[in-house]
């Protein structure tokens, strides 16, 4: 059995056949599933212009998973702070606090925009300081910026960075918990990087009041089928989606296996899927706990942020029921109580 933090992200993704209203439902189904599975927490995201994507505003859609959960703590992974105003985003918050008080969590990050045209619409080509709209954002939330955002939460909100190798050094600067994934990870490749960068983070941390000790999460795809086959299967559509966009700029909805499998990809797309793919982990009950293991112990990381997607609902349910397990959760166990104090920075 696995111990650390159990949390779900979700991307609201499409399927081909499906619509974007379909997307947006499934997400806050998933969600309810995730807190009767006893996930710690439950996180959504923000794209704009992605045609695979739906979730394009974290606040609205964290609305509608708050009002069909009870106990589960909500999140976003992330808001990405260029293409908002600071106040906008704490008064977007402090209001989801209303009505699932000591439940949400604002994660942020510092994505421009996924193509020229969607950053020419969010206005995020304007230079912005990431760390100064972090800090003014927190200042808000805490009710110390020259203005008093209305409303005032109800109860904390914590704040998260998802975090590059620049994401760190402001976050340990500001003394805020981080999200980590992709490269600074190293599931794949060398893992030397991301280690020199998340000790760089521990070693140079200023606590604050909120998070008096640095705190990681790790975040990549994790998928658990009967068979490492049917696994790798899983991993497919998504690695597909990515191939895509690598190679022809759009990031389109994700296609079932049997019609990936028919098309002829370029050497370019078979290697982009490879790459994709070797991301992520996928097998078995036992392949993926012993990965898990390895990595948790290997990053120091307090919590696994799953962000898995497949075309197969089904299969992605299952899977996600899987983990569960292999992190000692129960269906129906609660995720309020005990887990809200675990997962909280340890300051809040």
């Amino acid at each position: 059995m696995l111990s650390a933090g159990l949390s779900l992200l979700d991307r609201s993704r499409t399927r081909a056949g499906s619509d974007d209203a379909t997307a947006l439902r499934a997400t806050a189904d998933r969600a309810r599933q995730a807190e009767r599975l006893g996930y710690d927490r439950f996180w959504v995201a923000e794209h704009h212009g992605v045609p695979g994507v739906a979730g394009a505003s974290p606040a609205v859609l964290l609305a509608a998973v708050a009002a069909r959960t009870t106990s589960i703590r909500i999140g976003s992974a992330g808001v990405m702070l260029p293409h908002h105003q600071p106040l906008v985003v704490a008064e977007q918050f402090a209001t989801l606090t209303a009505f699932a008080p000591d439940r949400v969590d604002l994660g942020v990050g510092r994505s421009p925009g996924f193509t020229a045209p969607v950053r020419r619409a969010l206005r995020s080509d304007r230079i912005r300081d990431f760390g100064a709209d972090l800090a003014e954002l927190r200042d808000h939330l805490a009710g110390t910026a020259a203005i008093t955002a209305h409303p005032r939460p109800d109860g904390d909100v914590p704040l998260y960075v998802l975090a590059t190798a620049r994401g760190l050094t402001v976050a340990a600067e500001l003394g805020l918990p981080v999200v980590v994934g992709g490269p600074l990870l190293g599931v794949a490749d060398d893992p030397a990087p991301g280690l020199a960068a998340l000790a760089a983070y521990r070693d140079t941390y200023r606590p604050s009041a909120a998070a008096p000790e640095p705190e990681v999460a790790v975040s990549l795809d994790v998928l658990i089928a009967d068979t490492p086959a049917r696994a790798e299967e899983l991993l497919l559509p998504e690695a597909w989606a990515m191939a895509q966009a690598r190679t022809t700029g759009v990031f389109p909805p994700l296609e079932p296996v049997a019609a990936i499998r028919s098309r002829a990809m370029t050497a370019a797309q078979r290697r982009y899927v490879e790459e994709t793919a070797s991301a992520g982990i996928a097998g078995t009950t036992e392949q993926v706990g012993a990965r898990l293991a390895e990595l948790l112990e290997r990053t120091g990381a307090a919590e696994l942020v799953t962000s898995s997607s497949t075309f197969d609902r089904s299969a992605l349910a299952d899977s996600d029921a899987a983990l569960a397990a292999l992190f000692g959760r129960r269906p129906d166990q609660s995720s309020s109580a005990s887990a809200a104090a675990r997962l909280a920075p340890s300051g809040a």
